[in-house]
């Protein structure tokens, strides 16, 4: 965006946010005299809720809010229309959407939300897409009413629409705030790897956002999960992770996590299509302590079982917590028992439903020195190496996925193999994330079909 479009969209902003309330009125999110102005069929039988798509929620650094002029002292998205793509990993006829603030400290008010398939213009895919086919729009409605206040620390799920849908298929959400969050403590999921589109107005029934305040990020806000009305016999498949399952460092606008490429290879596989894969990781997470996002142990309820149509889950993670702990022989020791101690309590936990837990050896990440890769220590590298060994050898997972033999160098196997290098030595690249969704077992979704005991 120009200067002085810039100039002229920020001036609009204070200007109108001075002079126009900020609270939305008494009675806003109450149900309409009207009802239900969306069509919605009743649900068929002997069906239950999957999630299609998830993201996992957390606090927005300072560094990831929405871009000026978005972003003012307190208030962001003021009179904003945020405009989402994502992907749907199972077919559906009926979706509904999660909308969160779980990390908000005051109300959302969210005003208007709308479905659509996207039209990919000039030099876009259709994953970022900024316009949408109008003839496919649908607006939601939240317990029959379109615009909703979502409180602090919590989430609102949509009433379901019907939107045919195949696994695979890219939609557009578009949401509007008219009144804004009166807050800079925002939900949103940073690493999105997906550009998005902000514009002042309300855009939710346009193909394209025209105001000269048009700009795009990549960040996902609000949006927590798309739950697709499915047959008993489809369910999905959810990955616990960092940064690695996050997608740093695949290209943008490409779906090209490896838990993306994973679910690609499954869709041409008979006995794993009718399994969902869903990604609930993010940069810098931890096991044991907060950091981006909860840490794992305290929030392996929220992103596993709590959500829907959850039946095999896995966790690749525990890098950060070696990398970020004190670089001594006696700290590190107590780290990796700690970390051990967790994946034991997770796997309880899991199991308690019925759900088999498989976990991933956690990948390399020696480098030349430790001004490069500041993780690469040699306690550090001891501490994952024994870790590692506990993961092989314990039988505690269910399955394990060694991706640290998939991507580490042969002849340094401290390091990552310098072709899946993405250039930290942490974080592999694109083609590192295509060959360890190559190198998952397929197999194991058919083994645990029929779950696993619930006793421990």
């Amino acid at each position: 965006m120009g200067i002085a479009k810039y100039i002229a969209a920020f001036t609009w902003l204070v200007t109108t946010a001075v002079s126009s309330p900020v609270a939305p009125p008494p009675g806003y999110g109450a149900p309409n005299s009207y009802g239900n102005t969306t069509s919605i069929s009743p649900n068929p039988k002997n069906g239950h809720w999957v999630d299609t798509w998830t993201s996992m929620p957390q606090l927005t650094e300072f560094a990831n809010l929405p871009p000026p002029p978005f972003n003012a002292t307190n208030l962001v998205f003021y009179n904003s229309t945020i405009r989402q793509t994502l992907r749907i990993t199972l077919p559906a006829q009926q979706i509904r959407i999660r909308l969160t603030n779980a990390f908000g400290v005051n109300d959302l008010p969210i005003t208007r939300v709308t479905v659509a398939l996207p039209i990919a213009e000039a030099g876009q895919n259709l994953t970022g897409a900024s316009a949408v086919n109008t003839t496919t729009i649908q607006t939601l409605t939240f317990s029959g009413n379109e615009s909703i206040i979502i409180p602090d620390a919590a989430l609102a799920v949509s009433d379901p629409i019907d939107f045919t849908l195949q696994a695979g298929q890219i939609i557009s959400i578009t949401m509007y705030l008219q009144y804004g969050q009166a807050s800079n403590y925002v939900t949103s999921h940073p690493g999105s790897r997906t550009q998005i589109w902000l514009s002042f107005g309300d855009y939710t029934s346009a193909q394209n956002m025209t105001d000269i305040s048009t700009t795009s990020t990549f960040h996902w806000f609000f949006l927590s999960a798309v739950e697709a009305w499915t047959p008993p016999q489809k369910s999905a498949f959810v990955v616990v992770g960092d940064s690695i399952t996050d997608g740093r460092a695949s290209y943008n606008n490409a779906n090209g996590r490896w838990t993306d490429l994973l679910f690609n290879r499954m869709q041409t596989y008979g006995p794993t299509k009718d399994i969902a894969v869903v990604n609930q990781a993010a940069g810098g997470n931890r096991i044991l302590t907060d950091g981006n996002g909860p840490n794992a142990l305290g929030r392996i309820d929220r992103d596993v079982l709590a959500q829907s149509g959850i039946k095999f889950a896995m966790i690749f993670e525990g890098v950060n917590d070696i990398g970020t702990a004190d670089n001594t022989t006696a700290n590190q020791t107590e780290t990796g028992d700690r970390m051990i101690q967790a994946y034991k309590q997770m796997i309880t936990r899991v199991h308690t439903f019925g759900i088999p837990f498989f976990g991933s050896t956690i990948t390399p990440f020696g480098a030349p020195n430790d001004t490069i890769q500041t993780y690469s220590t040699p306690q550090r590298l001891a501490t994952r190496d024994r870790v590692n060994a506990w993961i092989r050898t314990s039988g505690a997972f269910d399955a394990v996925i060694d991706f640290d033999a998939v991507v580490r160098d042969p002849t340094n196997p401290e390091q990552l193999n310098p072709i899946y290098n993405s250039g930290d030595y942490l974080h592999p690249n694109q083609l590192g994330y295509n060959v360890m969704a190559r190198a998952f077992p397929l197999d194991i979704f058919e083994k645990y079909q029929g779950g696993v005991s619930t006793f421990m």
